[in-house]
């Protein structure tokens, strides 16, 4: 099963180190990006790490400032396919607001591994039910011709010269998706590796350094490139679907 990959935000190293511990030993959540700033927390979003549940604690004080956690966890409903949010607090009082900004569960300190398994049990449940399903197909261009190719032979998109290309076994083909959009219809299948890649991860089957870059290698050759501030992300998410993995 592809764990869930999550985000940990609180401006308390220990707390937060503890949570993405706790996280990580339910064998179904893979904590990307444990920050303490709203400012990283927002940076771990755009590296398209594809995360897919935010902790977020709700009294966070920044260091550019204080800014709590619920401003933060709020605004995230105005960004395209939003992780879901956990809050995190000290005080039951807060349970309240949890909904009101649209959390899907909230975690009282001091955590406790049977309570971050239930919660993480409601994740899981809920991530069943959202995936959408993914067509046996997917419409493409060549030319004037439209060309219907099966999803299990796609191995990645590609965006270049203001189109978007999908790299398939039968060819390099134009599609009238986006990236992001990609990433939305195949959640949970791909990964974002560059600001203009997107591998399908089951068909990953390298990553190293080629010339001093990272790429992975999809399929038979297909060489794609690892931005360097996504590397870390791509190496745990490859790393996280993989059995015999060490750290």
């Amino acid at each position: 099963m592809t764990r869930l990959r999550a985000l940990v935000l609180d401006d308390e190293p220990p707390v937060r180190t503890y949570l993405a511990e706790l996280l990580r030993a339910t064998e179904r959540v893979e904590p990307i990006a444990v920050v303490g700033t709203a400012a990283e927390a927002t940076q771990a979003l755009e590296a398209g790490a594809g995360i897919d549940v935010a902790f977020v604690d709700v009294r966070l004080v920044d260091r550019t400032g204080d800014r709590s956690g619920l401003v933060w966890a709020a605004a995230l409903a105005a960004r395209p396919e939003p992780p879901s949010v956990v809050l995190a607090t000290a005080l039951v009082d807060h349970a309240v607001a949890a909904f009101d900004v649209g959390a899907i569960d909230y975690l009282l300190k001091p955590f406790t591994r049977s309570r971050v398994a239930v919660c993480v049990d409601r994740l899981v449940a809920r991530r069943a039910v959202r995936v959408p399903s993914v067509a046996a197909k997917l419409m493409a261009r060549d030319g004037a011709r439209l060309v219907f190719l099966a999803v299990s032979g796609i191995l990645a998109f590609e965006a270049a010269e203001r189109l978007v290309f999908v790299h398939h076994a039968e060819g390099r083909f134009v599609i009238d998706l986006s990236l992001t959009a990609v990433e939305a219809q195949f959640a949970g299948r791909v990964l974002r590796t560059h600001r203009n890649w997107v591998v399908v991860t089951d068909q990953v089957r390298e990553l190293h350094r080629r010339s001093g870059e990272l790429v992975v290698i999809a399929g038979s050759g297909l060489a794609i490139p690892v931005s360097r501030d996504r590397g870390p992300a791509v190496r745990e998410a490859l790393i996280a679907g993989a059995v015999g993995a060490v750290r």
